[in-house]
């Protein structure tokens, strides 16, 4: 099948809209499109739409539209700095631990060191560190290459896992001997395994934050262990929550930052985003239908 659509102006979009059932001034509907793509907001406007047809229900405005789409905006950078806090946490702890364990170079000298990953994976691992390391404008490590470049292809662990990507740095995590990851792990009171899938989940979760995709309601493909309930009460009473949504991610982040920075005000940011948006569906972010959740 041939795709013979045309790219219509910015006005001609508008009026599309309109002519389906939108409701909202022509000109504030124009200004809309102008800042975000069409395309980016039908994720927003798609579940207002009748069922097996382009129309909108009644009721439907660009406002109503606009809001979810600026919540769900306030809400990953929200999100997106949770996780900066953890993943620079456990940057600090993976590299004491294994500097520890296994000394500055045991990383890049030994593929015994990180007993999870096999040879060839240890090599596509090291790799990916050296390309990073190449690529890094970071001070420490043009430093360390001038003075020991001769002597040392690799930067020590407590360098290395500042330049890491978030992708190599879950590799070096899920590679590291059960020591390693389980006093990492403890430094946010989990389990190495329950960890484990956080630290990839919190991975997918980053990348549809960077990417600048939709988050608030999206059903996840990548998603968290929840501690089992004879070891973590606390995470099954009064409810167990569902771990496909962003209520999930949520928590979690919760959790996580008040581990490692007690004195943070992130759950209180959050709760006044959501009082802010009070129109927001919470049951589409997976929030339990009772009035409590694990961070109250």
């Amino acid at each position: 099948m041939q795709y013979t659509k045309q790219a219509l102006t910015f006005e001609q979009q508008a009026d599309q809209l309109i002519q389906r059932g939108m409701a909202g001034e022509r000109s504030l509907i124009i200004s809309r499109l102008t800042s975000v793509n069409y395309y980016r907001l039908i994720a927003y406007w798609d579940p207002f739409r009748k069922t097996g047809c382009e129309a909108f229900k009644d009721g439907t405005s660009m406002e109503l539209v606009w809001d979810r789409y600026v919540f769900d905006r306030r809400l990953r950078l929200l999100v997106m700095d949770a996780i900066e806090r953890i993943e620079i946490a456990v940057r600090c702890h993976l590299a004491y631990e294994h500097a520890h364990a296994h000394g500055a170079f045991g990383y890049a000298n030994d593929h015994l060191s990180l007993p999870k990953l096999n040879a060839n994976e240890h090599k596509v691992f090291l790799r990916h560190v050296r390309a990073e390391y190449g690529r890094s404008k970071e001070k420490f490590a043009e430093h360390f290459q001038l003075k020991y470049g001769l002597n040392h292809p690799d930067l020590p662990v407590w360098m290395a896992t500042e330049i890491m990507a978030f992708g190599t740095l879950l590799s070096f995590f899920r590679g590291a001997s059960h020591h390693v990851k389980k006093n990492v792990a403890s430094v946010f009171g989990m389990p190495d395994k329950v960890f484990d899938s956080w630290l990839h989940t919190l991975s997918y979760v980053r990348n549809i934050c960077a990417h600048h995709a939709r988050l608030w309601n999206r059903e996840l493909g990548v998603k968290p262990l929840i501690p089992r309930q004879r070891e973590y009460p606390d995470w099954h009473t009064p409810f167990t929550m569902q771990n496909n949504r962003a209520f999930a991610i949520l928590t979690l982040c919760c959790y996580c930052v008040r581990r490692i920075a007690p004195q943070s005000s992130w759950d209180v940011r959050f709760m006044a985003l959501l009082d802010a948006y009070p129109k927001i569906p919470r049951d589409e972010m997976g929030f339990p239908p009772i009035d409590s959740c694990i961070y109250n």
